[in-house]
C-alpha cells in the first residue's frame, strides 16, 4: 500500500535530515591559538614592521594607540579628533559593546605621532583614514596587523584584538589594580579584567623573598 502526498512528503524530510552533513562547529579561540596576547616586545616589533609600509605613519599610531588604550578595532577605526584633547594631552574614549568610557592621558610619543597624523592627513573628522579619506575599515585593520606580524616574523597570526590584550597584561604587570585596570579598559563585568591578573607572570615574583 502506497502513503499519501503527505506522508511521502514527511518520509522524503526524514531522509534529508538522515543524511545532512553537518559542518563542524568552530572552535574556540582558546583551542586555534596558542595564546589571545602579544608581549611589549612584540607590539614594538609590530610597530616597527607597520612603519616599512606605504602609509607607515598611520599605520603605526594605529598599533600605537590600539596597544596603550587597549582600543578594540572598531573603537580605534571610529576614532574622531573631536576626542583628542592636545591642550590636556587626554584622549576621550567610547567604548563598544556597552562598555564605559573614559579619559585617559595621552603620552609624548603619542602627542607627536598624532600632530603628525593631523598635518600630513586630508581633513577628516576621523583620526585613522584610508587613501580616498574614508574612515578606516575593521577589516582594513585586521590586514594589516596580519601582514605586519608577517613582516614582524610572528610564528603566530596576529590579530587586532591581541593589542587590547596587550594592553591589559602590560598594565597588570605594571602592577595596576584589579578596579583601575577594569576601568582603563572600560569593561562593565569586572571578571573580564580578572584574567589579566590571574595570569600576570609577575603576580608570585616576591612570595619567596
Amino acid at each position: 500500500m502506497r502513503a499519501g502526498r503527505g506522508g511521502t512528503a514527511a518520509w522524503r524530510r526524514t531522509v534529508r535530515l538522515r543524511d545532512r552533513t553537518v559542518g563542524p562547529l568552530r572552535r574556540p579561540n582558546a583551542e586555534l591559538r596558542t595564546r589571545e596576547y602579544l608581549t611589549a616586545a612584540e607590539v614594538e616589533a609590530l610597530i616597527e614592521a607597520a612603519k616599512g609600509n606605504r602609509h607607515g605613519h598611520r599605520d603605526a599610531t594605529m598599533v600605537l594607540l590600539a596597544f596603550r588604550h587597549g582600543l578594540r578595532a572598531a573603537e580605534l577605526v571610529d576614532l574622531e579628533w573631536s576626542q583628542v584633547d592636545f591642550t590636556a594631552a587626554v584622549l576621550h574614549v567610547r567604548r563598544a559593546k556597552k562598555g564605559t568610557p573614559a579619559t585617559h592621558p595621552l603620552r609624548g610619543d603619542e602627542m607627536r605621532a598624532l600632530r603628525k597624523l593631523q598635518r600630513e592627513s586630508a581633513p577628516s573628522p576621523f583620526v585613522f583614514t584610508s587613501e580616498r579619506g574614508a574612515p578606516f575599515s575593521t577589516a582594513g585593520f585586521a590586514k594589516m596587523i596580519e601582514r605586519a606580524g608577517i613582516a614582524a616574523g610572528f610564528d603566530f597570526k596576529a590579530h587586532p584584538h591581541m593589542l587590547r590584550h596587550a594592553c591589559g597584561f602590560a598594565l597588570a604587570n605594571a602592577g595596576h589594580d584589579t578596579r583601575s585596570l577594569q576601568a582603563y579598559l572600560g569593561h562593565r563585568n569586572i571578571q573580564h579584567t580578572v584574567r589579566y591578573t590571574e595570569l600576570a607572570p609577575d603576580r608570585f615574583k616576591d612570595f619567596w623573598r
